[in-house]
């Protein structure tokens, strides 16, 4: 690079200053003779053209949002991960497409708005075994999720009402069984920069209860640095590079993506299954693991030395 580049880090308006995170990041671009800013994605005095690249991080409320900032992010040609990848992954239908390709997913019954379901419908289509999980197709964190227990009445008639209340919302709702496994050993979360696996963190069991539309059913997230398995990073690799594939849009096969989280459920010697792609705005938990934000910095300024990147098809 012959030139200073430009770098815009992008938060949303409830959170102008960034997370931690962002602001290190800041700090370790600047150290590299970056110039480097953090944005609100929905500001209109921003000029998102004078910046070399617009990377997203803590723009939390783009699910709530999800039409204005698709639409935002087809005008940025220099976003990562680019438009049609935060298309793809802001919907969780991937899961489903990811299945289709034979990838171990947590296995997921989906249920559309477009269609009408009694609640005798409702009550058949869920597990009659064990706890499961209602949740939209469209969400951030654990909003609007909640855990239920299969063999219970009052639970089973409490995730009709979860389900009904997200289907009237015209919202597509995910059915999946509660992974027992996360209780005893709990969740991988893998980060892969420009496709190459960089660090990994641990977290216990979050979703705690029922979802009666009166208050928190999860626990806070405590994240702890972790070792993972080669069976985890092959798992991870694996999707990865089937996402590459699946995503629509142009050239998604030359150039690998600038970041990604792959959160597992860990599952002793059995494979681990996906739980959540993160490739819009994950945290990456950089603090946990020495030398990972030395490697995003890196990673952010090779983007830069790249140039366009061809995937940025809007019109996927």
């Amino acid at each position: 690079m012959t030139t200073t580049p430009r770098i815009a880090l992008v938060t949303s308006s409830d959170n102008p200053q960034g997370e931690p995170e962002d602001r290190a990041l800041v700090v370790a671009l600047t150290e590299r003779d970056a110039q480097v800013s953090i944005e609100i994605w929905d500001d209109p005095a921003v000029d998102w053209s004078s910046f070399d690249l617009v990377v997203l991080r803590s723009v939390w409320d783009y699910s709530s949002r999800r039409a204005e900032f698709l639409d935002w992010a087809a005008r940025v040609p220099t976003l990562r991960n680019p438009a049609n990848v935060v298309r793809w992954n802001s919907d969780k239908h991937y899961v489903r497409a990811l299945a289709g390709h034979g990838l171990p997913v947590v296995e997921t019954l989906w249920l559309e708005p477009d269609r009408e379901y009694t609640k005798r419908d409702l009550h058949n289509r869920f597990p009659a075994r064990e706890d499961f999980v209602v949740k939209p197709a469209i969400s951030a964190g654990s909003v609007d999720t909640g855990r239920y227990t299969a063999t219970d009445a009052d639970s089973r008639r409490l995730a009709i009402k979860h389900a009904e209340r997200l289907l009237s919302a015209g919202r597509s709702v995910m059915v999946q069984r509660y992974m027992p496994e996360i209780d005893t050993f709990g969740e991988s979360a893998l980060v892969f920069l420009h496709g190459e696996y960089s660090h990994a963190m641990h977290k216990g069991a979050m979703l705690m209860g029922e979802d009666n539309g009166e208050g928190d059913v999860y626990t806070p997230e405590v994240m702890e640095p972790w070792t993972p398995s080669q069976v985890e990073i092959d798992v991870a690799s694996e999707i990865i590079t089937e996402v590459r594939r699946l995503v629509p849009g142009r050239s998604m096969q030359s150039r690998p993506l600038l970041y990604a989280r792959v959160d597992l459920v860990i599952r002793g010697d059995q494979q681990p299954l996906l739980m959540e792609l993160e490739l819009v705005e994950p945290a990456l938990y950089t603090s946990l693991a020495p030398g990972s934000l030395d490697r995003f910095a890196s990673a952010i300024l090779r983007e830069v030395a790249y140039g366009p990147d061809p995937r940025n098809d809007t019109t996927a």
